[in-house]
Parts: C-alpha cells; structure tokens; sequence
C-alpha cells in the first residue's frame, strides 16, 4: 500500500513539475517576444543601411499580434512575420528613404500562394524603379523564387546549388479505387459539367471536362510566369518555353549560360559586393535592416497608411473597412483557418453599422464550402449596398465557388492575374457504407421509420432513384440561385452567366476578359478605389473581423495543432487526401466548393 501511495505522489508531483516547466516556458518566451518587440520600437535607421528581406516565414494576408499564437511551439521560437501589405509599405517607404541604399533579397523556401509572391515582386518592381539596386542570392532556385527575384541585377547563387525552369504541373489524387477496397462508395450529385470538386471520390482520372479546365487554368498562370520572367530578365517567353521544354536549365551553370542567373557566388562573396556598394569599411560593419526592424522604425501614420493613401490626420474621422473572408466558407463561427459564416457576416454587420465607415473592402481568399454559408454572407454583402456604402472585393490567391458567392454583388472587383476563380456551380456528396460495415467490421444496421424518406441520408444503405432525384432538385436550385446572385450583381443575364459557369475555374485575367471580375489590381488597388467611390480624401482603416481573444485564439491553436499531429499519424501517406477531402464529407449540405486550390509554383 505505501509503495501505491508513493507512485500516486510521484505521478502528481511529476505532472505539476511538467505543467509549472510548461508555464514557464511560455511566461520566457512571451517575454522574449515583448522583449525584441520593445526594442523594434525603438529601432533606428542609420545612413547607408541594406534593407534585408529573407522571407522566411510564412506570407500572410493579415499581421497578428497575439504573442500567444506567434511561436513555433515544436522549436519554441517566434514565427511572427509582417503582412503582405506591411511588407508592401516597407518597401515603398525605404524606396524613398535616403538611408536605405538597397534591397538584401536573402532567399530561401518562400512560403506564399502565387497571387502573394506576385505581390512582393511587383514591391520589389517599384522600388528598383526608385533607382536603387536589388541584389538576390540563394543556394538554390525553384522556379516560384527565380520569378520572385527576377528584377534583382545581380541574380546570385551558389556555384554548386541547383536551379530548375521545368514548366508546370498538376497531378490530383483519385481515392475510388481506395473505397472500393474498403466497400465504401460515394453518391455525386453535381450542377456544372466543368464542376470537378468530388470527382477524386468517384472517379479513378479526370473527366474530359476537368481536364481541359485545368489544362487552360496552368497555362494561364504559366503564361503570365513567363511574361514576367522574360520581362525582368529580357528574354521572350516563347525563349523561355523552349528551355523549360528542353529541360535546358538544370543547374547554376546552365542558368548563368541561359540569363536566368547574373553571377554565381558564395555568401560571403555577395556581402563583399554589398561592402563596396555602400562603402562599409568591412563586411560586419554592413547594416542590414529586416522588414520587421525597419517597419517599426517607421511612425504609426505610415504604418497604417496604404501605399499611395493620404494619411489621416487628428481630424479624420472617415473610415474604410477592410473585412478579411479566409478559409473555408462553414456554418457558424468557424475553427482557425475557416470562414464561419456568422463570424463574418458579424463583421460585415459591424463596418454597415458603423456611422464613421464609408467604404468597405472585402479581401477574399477562399475556395469556397458550405452554400448555406455564402449565401448568408452575401446577404450581408446585398445589406451593404442597400445601405449606400460602396462596397469593392479584392481576390486574393483564391476566390472560387463560394469564395465568388459572396464577391458577386460588390460595386467592383479586382482580383490579380494568377487569381483563381470563378467555379460557379455545386454538388453535394452522400456516402454509402453499410458493405464496409457489415463486410470489414461485422456490424450490421435495422431500421424503423415514419415514412419513406424519414432516412433519405443514412450512410447505411444506398439512395433509391426517387431520393437521389429529390436531392439533385435541390442542388440544382441552389445552382440557379447562384446564377441568379451572379447575374443581378454582374449585370449578367442569367444565360450568359450559365454559359461561364457550369463550375467553370478561370484566372484573374481569364476572368477580366469575360466580365467576371472588373480589374487587375491588389488590395492596395481596391481600397484607392473604394476611398474614389466614396469620395475621401484621407481615412482611417479598420480591420475585421476583431482579434479574438487571446488566450482563447492560443488554446484553439493548440488544440487545432494536436488534431493535425493525430490525423498525420492516423492516415499517414494519405494525410494529403484526407486534408483535401475531409471538409466535403463533414459537411453534409449542398456545397459551392472549389475542387482544388493551386499549390505556389515549384
């Protein structure tokens, strides 16, 4: 009995010992966090200072403050990066900032969708038509940051490290063959001949269809690569097509011998260069200044103050707001990555309410989800317009099905070349897997009823024909009710709309062409064209939805982190599919998804 007594002690104690190192371990590192960010406050920009970009931490469409939520729990560091748009303001100020005489860009694995990447290298553009000089190096270069550091002069990497300009690519996963080893079988019922979201489920290739809708999407964002590849480093895209075709460009020697790359040197052979560029009397007596240093060096106008904008002042009441519709479209609040339908129509509620908001930006980045959710969305989006308040989307690197649900009634549109939208059209999915479990787990299912359709969803037996017809009826009204938001806030007739859709997925600039979006342009673009529509001359900007709580936001990440681990180890080689497919079979509803989002370029 003592020695029970002592292990029940010794397990107490070592489990309040693991909770006291686990709170001191986050009290450390919090401090750490408050630590570097008080001397960033104070952080000052001398005289011949290298503003160094090494993008290595994610690119996000908003900053979080959370300190809670800003560390990489696994190396118990900070992660903490700007924004895309603060990234944005760096780069404008320190162009026109005599202290800095250039750009570091210091590359490595850049973490981005396309539309953000385009983002940086279009900053990265203006600033060298500042008259300052870019210098890039990496030890290797993908294609995605060849194009990212194509405006550099020089273009460095290591002699000896690899660089690849091989085209593009998609490559989907088909999971039929899985569920019939498994006795399972999915149900999709579908609107939209192009709609290829499901077709992973039930198929073993892509239909006809699908595959000429992909093969047009990668030529699109291929041709808009080589475009500006070719711009920046004057050569014609049809030259580049014939190397990637080739196989031409393999290694650093043979991007040197292609103009891909200006000069192959060892890292401390470029701050040797930086050295004499800016006179420094020896390499560690260079001053780099990161994105993060020299953005709080700047003052909280020009921090808050687009590109371009007019700061507000004392005086400035007006404001424009910037509504950010992330993730996954589901009913509800949503969990961290997701797009919960009450959570921002709650914020879009907030921005019309307010007497001081004139304009409202939506930033959408979704492929879509729940159609119930979009529509209830877009009705906040109708209630805006009716309100008189101008109301203009940004597309970020994906605004598809419902993610294009709930743009369509803006004033305008703007989306960027590599955009990916449109997928106008919806399925829902219904499982089958009575086989499975009567066959692989020896359970068995019965049944008692109030009438024939009292279980027309139940996964333990298949659909009868009348059921499957009762349910194609309601995905193809919600499909008309999809073409009919489209129609009214296009300008659109309904026929013209039906000719586009059919889950239809286009470019940005696929799209301008054919009236579904209005212009070519970023964030930046979008809310100058929201402060023009409303008349303003200087404004403040308010961000939405609000933060949530923060210990709150850091326990669901927490949470959310320990799903993911278990999903890793539970599916294994399968992790990927099952990522791509589990939000389609969670939700039960009729969805307005798209099939896949484009991963950045290789």
């Amino acid at each position: 009995m003592k020695s029970f007594f002592r292990t029940v002690l010794a397990t107490m104690l070592g489990l309040l010992l693991f909770q006291l190192l686990g709170l001191l371990i986050v009290v450390v590192i919090i401090a750490g966090v408050a630590a570097s960010g008080g001397s960033d406050a104070s952080f000052e920009v001398e005289s011949g200072s290298i503003l160094h970009l090494r993008l290595d931490q994610p690119l996000v469409e908003r900053s979080n403050d959370n300190p809670l939520t800003n560390i990489d729990w696994v190396n118990l560091r900070s992660n903490q990066g700007l924004s895309v748009q603060e990234l944005l303001v760096v780069l404008h100020h320190s162009a026109k900032d005599p202290k800095i005489q250039g750009v570091f860009l210091d590359l490595s694995d850049v973490q981005g969708d396309m539309t953000q990447r385009d983002q940086v290298r279009e900053g990265l553009e203006r600033f060298k038509r500042s008259g300052k000089w870019v210098i890039a190096h990496a030890e290797s270069y993908s294609q995605g940051n060849l194009l990212l550091a194509s405006m550099a002069k020089p273009l460095c990497m290591v002699p000896t490290g690899m660089a690849m300009l091989n085209g593009l690519a998609t490559e989907p996963v088909f999971l039929k063959g899985m569920f019939e080893k498994l006795d399972m079988e999915i149900e999709l019922i579908r609107v939209g001949k192009f709609k290829g979201a499901g077709e992973m489920l039930v198929r073993e290739n892509l239909s006809e269809e699908n595959r000429f809708q992909q093969n047009a999407l990668i030529q699109g964002v291929y041709a808009e690569m080589l475009n500006h590849l070719g711009k920046n480093r004057a050569l014609h895209p049809d030259t580049l097509r014939r190397l990637a075709d080739a196989a031409v460009v393999r290694n650093a020697a043979s991007a040197v011998k292609a103009g891909l790359v200006d000069s192959l040197l060892y890292r401390d052979q470029v701050l040797s260069w930086m050295q004499r560029k800016t006179k420094a009397k020896s390499i560690d007596k260079l001053r780099l200044v990161t994105a993060a240093e020299y953005f709080s060096s700047l003052d909280e106008k020009k921090q808050k103050t687009l590109p371009g904008a007019a700061p507000a002042t004392k005086e400035t009441k007006d404001k424009i707001a910037i509504v950010y519709a992330e993730g996954d479209i589901v009913s509800g609040e949503g969990a961290d990555g997701q797009m919960g339908g009450d959570r921002l129509s709650e914020a879009l509620r907030k921005a019309r309410l307010d007497k001081k908001t004139k304009a409202v930006v939506l930033r959408v980045n979704s492929p879509g989800g729940s159609a119930l959710a979009s529509d209830i969305i877009w009705r906040e989006t109708q209630l805006i317009r009716q309100a008189g308040i101008p109301l203009v989307v940004s597309m970020g690197g994906v605004a598809a099905s419902g993610g294009y649900y709930i743009a369509a009634a803006a004033d305008s549109i703007f989306a960027s070349p590599n955009t990916i939208t449109g997928s106008i059209g919806v399925f829902g999915l219904v499982p089958y897997v009575g086989d499975f479990m009567k066959n692989k787990l020896g359970i068995t299912v019965d049944r008692v009823t109030t009438g024939p359709y009292a279980d027309i969803m139940s996964l333990s037996r298949r659909m009868r024909p009348d059921e499957r017809a009762l349910i194609q009826e309601g995905v193809n009204q919600v499909y008309q009710d999809f073409v009919s938001v489209v129609s009214k806030g296009r300008g659109l007739s309904p026929d013209s709309v039906h000719s586009l859709a059919q889950g239809r997925v286009y470019t940005g600039r696929q799209a301008l062409a054919l009236g579904l979006v209005d212009r070519m342009g970023g964030l930046n673009d979008a809310v100058a064209c929201a402060a023009r529509m409303a008349k303003l001359s200087s404004y403040r900007l308010r961000e939405l939805p609000e933060a949530k709580d923060p210990f709150e936001e850091f326990i669901g990440q927490l949470s959310g982190a320990y799903a993911d681990y278990q999903s890793r180890s539970e599916w294994g080689p399968l992790y990927r599919p099952y990522q791509h497919v589990r939000p389609w079979i969670q939700n039960r509803g009729i969805q307005a998804r798209l099939e896949f989002v484009p991963q950045p370029l290789p």
